[in-house]
């Protein structure tokens, strides 16, 4: 079978590689759609949380069909839809630690998995994974609030959707004008260029100086950072998504306790349902495949990766067309 192969930090390469079988608790899954993520980058340069091993088969945004089962599984049967989680342990990750979906037939224990109805199509259901981190960073909000998503890569659109369809007015801060304009398909009611004028003063002006009651930070930019406690409410509640290791930015810290702010981090998936996720994604009123720019077959992975890099591609996906 082929399969996508880190052999070495900044090596990928396509590889013929054995079709595993799964053991007595796990199941072998063919793969059908698999997205790139950033931290697959941060894979591939050997740069990652937790102690890496080479040579590893990336992919953690995936969606596929159980074709075998393990003799103790009894909560999956052949042809499942399945999609699965990623942070599964604190010192194990699938596509990172463990070998990922990028392959024609990869096996997962079933305890990681879940079933995906037919309603949702393949390209949505390999969103499922970056979309629980959406969904975990705006579980706090609804009709009530003002949230302020700052940064429209796939996991600001994603928040964008997902504050949303919850009913929240949402207001997106993106300098790139084809990421906001992928935004309002998503449902923002209002944009913001960070680049036209102080990202501040304009959410100020669109919340009649109040500020907004919810800031999801998404984009990891220092300056963005330090920005949501400038443009949040009174008792407005601030999430950070966005990776920024070691970063450090002049923030106003003393806004924290005079406007009584509540901040969370937020990292994958932790704390999340993911079946509540999965039917809150089949009940979208928007269609969050509009996030997908280039789809590749898996023998062309290594293209794939390249178009990956080009920020004019919000998500591109890897299939496997046999399927």
């Amino acid at each position: 079978m082929k399969a996508l192969v880190y052999t070495a930090p900044g090596v990928a390469e396509v590889l013929e590689r054995e079709r595993p079988a799964p053991g007595p608790s796990e199941v072998l899954v063919r793969m059908v759609t698999v997205g790139i993520c950033h931290s697959d980058f941060d894979l591939l340069a050997g740069n990652y949380v937790l102690p890496l091993e080479f040579p590893l088969v990336p992919g953690h945004e995936w969606h596929g069909r159980v074709v075998e089962i393990g003799s103790a599984v009894t909560t999956f049967a052949v042809g499942d839809r399945v999609v699965g989680e990623c942070s599964v342990a604190a010192d194990e990750h699938f596509g990172f630690t463990h070998d990922g979906a990028l392959a024609e037939y990869f096996t997962a224990p079933a305890a990681w998995l879940h079933r995906i109805p037919d309603t949702i199509d393949d390209t949505v259901a390999a969103l499922i994974e970056p979309f629980i981190v959406a969904y975990g960073a705006t579980r706090e909000f609804d009709g009530g609030d003002v949230v302020a998503v700052l940064g429209a890569g796939p996991i600001g659109l994603l928040a964008t959707a997902s504050a949303a369809a919850k009913g929240a007015r949402t207001i997106v801060v993106e300098p790139d004008a084809g990421r906001r304009e992928l935004a309002v398909k998503l449902g923002a009611e209002h944009l913001v260029d960070p680049l036209a004028g102080d990202p501040t003063e304009q959410v100020l002006e669109l919340t009649g100086g109040r500020g907004a009651t919810g800031v999801v930070e998404c984009s990891g930019n220092t300056a963005a950072q330090a920005s949501a406690l400038t443009m949040a409410a009174y008792h407005a509640q601030l999430n950070y998504v966005g990776i920024n290791v070691g970063g450090i930015a002049q923030a106003e810290l003393g806004l924290i306790m005079g406007r009584e702010l509540r901040i969370r981090g937020c990292v994958g998936s932790f704390g999340t349902s993911w079946d509540a996720t999965i039917r809150f994604v089949e009940r979208l009123p928007v269609d969050i495949s509009a996030l997908v720019s280039k789809r590749f077959a898996l023998t062309d992975s290594l293209a794939a990766l390249e178009a990956a890099k080009d920020r004019t591609n919000v998500k591109v996906h890897i299939h496997n067309p046999a399927v």
